[in-house]
């Protein structure tokens, strides 16, 4: 939760930035489809216990970067209900 207070405080002047297309853009983000299947095999691997080290440090890393895509998603969301 504490993670997310930070997230949001320093996204807020990013979020400031926005323009309603550039908002838009944001909220319709979504991965490549080669990147979403190695994500979605890593995450099997990972639910089956059979990552390596590397593979691990890669899934780590795309959940880490896909919550601050959410949450500039969710900042983008909330500059469109404002126009």
């Amino acid at each position: 939760m504490i993670t997310a207070m930070y997230l949001d405080r320093i996204l807020d002047p990013v979020a400031d930035c926005l323009t309603p297309e550039v908002a838009r853009t944001l909220v319709e983000l979504k991965p490549e489809p080669h990147l979403q299947e190695r994500i979605d095999l890593l995450a099997d691997k990972c639910t089956e216990n059979h990552l390596s080290q590397l593979e691990k440090t890669e899934y780590e890393t795309y959940i880490r970067g896909s919550k601050i895509v959410s949450f500039l998603q969710a900042k983008a969301r909330g500059k469109l209900e404002q126009h």
